[in-house]
């Protein structure tokens, strides 16, 4: 292995392994905005108006409700990012192909059901404070992406495609 294509894997694995403890800060943000913030997520200080402490004073049970999905998002997150963080730094930065394709395959399913949700006006929000820590996380990784891949391929030169 050159040194060029060394460099390549092991500068995106650390960049896919800096994004999954992006992704896991982000999860712990989320999860202590619920009990010492706004108790909403980033970005999102009330819902229609209303402010967590009202909907809590007007029907405690809705916002023990939301409260439990923020701790169970917040706990998926965190799994998820520390998941990415070992996948790219164990098995990317060894060569493993398995790992850097499923170091992709946690985010993109995780991303492709959340963002969307976000751009059918169901709800306003900030969406550079609420939103941006994400894609500026998800930029870094996909930037480790190619790098590593580019990096993984350059290792293999003698492989055949399959057909």
């Amino acid at each position: 292995m050159d040194r060029l294509t060394g460099t390549k894997l092991g500068t995106g694995a650390g960049l896919m392994t800096l994004a999954g403890l992006a992704f896991v800060g982000y999860g712990v943000v989320f999860f202590f905005r619920t009990f010492f913030g706004s108790g909403f997520e980033l970005g999102v200080d009330t819902l229609g108006g209303v402010t967590a402490g009202e909907l809590a004073a007007a029907n405690p049970a809705i916002a023990s409700y939301i409260d439990h999905l923020h701790v169970a998002v917040s706990g998926l997150l965190i799994a998820a990012g520390i998941g990415v963080a070992a996948l790219a730094w164990y098995g990317v930065r060894s060569g493993q192909v398995w790992a850097w394709a499923t170091a992709i395959v946690m985010p993109v399913v995780a991303l492709g059901f959340a963002l969307p949700m976000h751009y059918f006006d169901l709800f306003a929000h900030d969406w550079v404070s609420h939103l941006g820590p994400l894609y500026l996380a998800t930029g870094v990784f996909l930037v480790g992406v190619v790098l590593s891949g580019l990096g993984l391929r350059a290792r293999r030169p003698n492989a055949q495609p399959r057909s």
